[in-house]
């Protein structure tokens, strides 16, 4: 699986910025272990993906990697303590679409700000999400499931309300004009097994969740909303191609963020070494066993995103009246 790259001004600038003559910060960064804050349980996709990249950052960095797992309330938990922590360089925190984009729109009031408090210091990963069936699927491809709608909606499960997923069903919803009826779980475990067992037709499953059975044939992807084909799973079809939607793409991504008022040169440091982590072939080939894509870039192209994500995402929640307060 090749890593997608969303740029490299930035990290072209990081690069220059770690040439230059250290400033005092960056003269004895790191001299002690750095904190990974993970604002989800151990064991999931999210922790897996921070211990992989965390252990060869460790490498790089000459100093331990301490991953400290704060989960809870959508992720506010971990965000709030990131975003009090000291702006030293010795707490990174990961940081996903939840956390910086939707979150905003889900609460009406968070315990922190996304633009405020954190920094940018480069994306990590996005997890691939598939329109899957089970055994009882109400049809064999999107097209046809598109044709169902219209008679009854279709029973369409999450892992949770507010979650990409069920973001991106709903958008889905919205462009392609398909009827579904949300039955929200508490994670993607849950919902998985309710698909296996032929209890739920239907669900947005993310690759890391679903990456053995969807590659055993368990369970059946009738479209990736990712917006190439996958490379290892290249004959499901796009939902662009399928369904003409030009332009739509949706995924769970995910990247590195900082304290606000961490010094620049130590910023530039950590974007270096993590872009670099990232592009390790061992880090890579373990992404790509679990289903996950790399995806590179510095803090201008994490900024960029972030900005498109926002202009998509935010819209939809308010109209539609999501909320988890």
């Amino acid at each position: 699986m090749k890593s997608i790259t969303l740029g490299r001004r930035a990290l072209m600038g990081a690069g220059l910025a770690a040439a230059l003559p250290a400033s005092r910060a960056l003269a004895a960064y790191p001299d002690r272990a750095v904190r990974w804050v993970v604002a989800y349980a151990p064991g999931g996709g999210t922790d897996t993906l921070a211990r992989l990249v965390g252990a060869a950052l460790s490498q790089r960095l000459g100093q331990p990697v301490v991953i400290e797992n704060k989960p809870g309330a959508a992720t506010n938990i971990g965000a709030e303590f990131t975003a009090k922590a000291p702006a030293d360089g010795y707490t990174v925190m990961t940081a996903d679409n939840g956390t910086l984009v939707f979150n905003t729109a889900l609460f009406n009031r968070l315990p922190y700000d996304p633009v405020r408090d954190f920094r940018p210091v480069g994306l990590m990963a996005r997890f691939p999400l598939f329109l899957a069936v089970g055994q009882n699927a109400p049809a064999d491809t999107v097209q046809g499931l598109a044709e169902r709608s219209r008679a009854r909606p279709i029973d369409c499960a999450t892992p949770g309300v507010g979650s990409p997923h069920h973001l991106a069903m709903e958008r889905l919803g919205r462009e392609a004009g398909i009827r579904f009826n949300h039955i929200p779980y508490r994670g993607a475990a849950p919902a998985l097994n309710d698909l296996l067992a032929g209890n739920i037709p239907m669900m947005v499953l993310d690759y890391p969740s679903g990456a053995e059975h969807l590659r055993g044939g368990r369970v059946k992807a009738l479209a990736v909303l990712s917006a190439q084909p996958l490379e290892d799973m290249p004959s499901i079809p796009t939902v662009q191609s399928a369904l003409n939607l030009r332009g739509f793409e949706a995924y769970a991504w995910q990247g590195v963020v900082v304290p606000k008022a961490t010094p620049d040169d130590v910023v530039a440091h950590l974007t270096k070494e993590l872009d670099a982590a990232v592009r390790e072939a061992s880090v890579r080939t373990r992404m790509q066993q679990i289903g996950l894509e790399p995806l590179t870039g510095g803090p201008a192209e994490f900024e960029a995103l972030l900005q498109r994500e926002r202009g998509i995402w935010l819209p939809l929640i308010r109209d539609l009246k999501i909320t988890l307060d």
